[in-house]
């Protein structure tokens, strides 16, 4: 790489780079040595305080450094779950776990998540195997390959082709387009994989962190702002000055908090985020989700100690911006949920 790497010293193992130096091109990258995230994203990961033996939810999951990073601070123990409503993107976050071989103990579902409502597998595959060895093999799921048989694609495509066509949305299945060796997976039934959970069962049975990193307007992110000059005025002012989109966005935010929040065990760690900068939909979703929410218990973010940051408008929240913190615009809140 033609330039000197600079630590980050307020975030372990992130460096930085000049802003004119494409990280695409360097040998370490095509050789899967580092992969680029922006620091203020990798502090709402480390907000999350990931743990070894952790399963770990990840409800906005594309395009897929931030679950490099949570699969990196897993180790060999506990699982992560991509869930991601945009296929290609998911398909981009599948091909960056292969790259750099972190996909072991991961799972990605094509879903809402809003409505997402699959368990991580928490029983041991041996045990589960010789508890279901009657049950028809051909229905287990083996270790998985992306050379999956002609048959199995062309029912794939034609099952994508007729939800497609349909006019009416209807609840779906999520749809797994990849699992590890050591995800949970391999061994289950396709009706195992998909139970899904009862409030009852969430408290003990539900993940135990869990990421909703939601659809926003990105008008905190000077990288995504800096492409409105190639994209034009027009696509500005839908995508960020359009009051109508900005109230859909806020409607989705809410809805994916409060499923992330469902499916957190009783004293799991939530972290809510954005690259907005915009107040509606950061500091006003949180307080009504909160006012929402008694068992919802908004907590200090210990590991920021040092960050380049400022409080939200909210205490125990927290802001980056491009000035105080050389990053992008990001809003991080983090949330318990206590027992009823």
């Amino acid at each position: 790489m033609k330039c000197k790497l600079r630590k980050v010293d307020w975030l372990p193992g992130f460096y930085s780079l000049p802003p004119d130096i494409q990280i695409a091109n360097s040998k370490a990258y095509q050789d899967g040595k580092i992969y680029g995230i922006d620091a203020a994203s990798g502090a709402a990961v480390s907000a999350l305080k990931i743990s070894p033996g952790d399963h770990v939810l990840d409800l906005c999951a594309a395009p897929g450094a931030k679950i490099c990073m949570m699969l990196d601070l897993l180790g060999d123990s506990g699982s992560v779950t991509g869930v991601d409503v945009a296929r290609h993107r998911l398909a981009a976050c599948r091909t960056i776990l292969q790259k750099y071989s972190l996909g072991d103990r991961c799972r990605l579902f094509v879903a809402d998540g809003t409505t997402f409502s699959l368990a991580p597998v928490r029983v041991d595959s041996v045990s589960r195997s010789c508890e279901s060895a009657f049950e028809d093999k051909d229905d287990k799921f083996r270790e998985w390959t992306s050379r999956r048989p002609w048959k199995e694609r062309k029912r794939a495509a034609k099952a994508r082709e007729a939800k497609s066509s349909q006019l009416v949305a209807v609840s779906e299945n999520p749809e797994l387009i990849f699992y590890g060796q050591h995800s949970g997976v391999v061994g289950l039934s396709k009706n195992e994989l998909s139970k899904t959970m009862s409030d009852l069962e969430v408290s003990s049975c539900g993940y135990d962190k869990v990421l909703v990193d939601a659809e926003c307007t990105h008008d905190g992110s000077v990288r995504h702002i800096q492409k409105f000059e190639h994209w034009g005025w027009r696509t500005l002012q839908r995508r960020v000055l359009d009051a109508e989109r900005t109230d859909s966005l806020t409607v989705l935010q809410l809805k994916l908090l409060r499923n992330g929040f469902r499916l957190l065990k009783v004293g799991g760690l939530l972290v809510y985020s954005t690259c907005s900068l915009t107040v509606a939909q950061n500091e006003d979703i949180v307080e009504r989700f909160l006012k929402e929410n008694a068992s919802a218990e908004l907590q200090e973010i210990d590991e920021a100690e040092g960050w380049p940051c400022k409080c939200g408008r909210i205490p125990k929240t927290l802001r980056f911006d491009p000035l105080t913190s050389q990053t992008s615009g990001l809003f991080v809140a983090k949330v318990t949920k206590l027992a009823t």
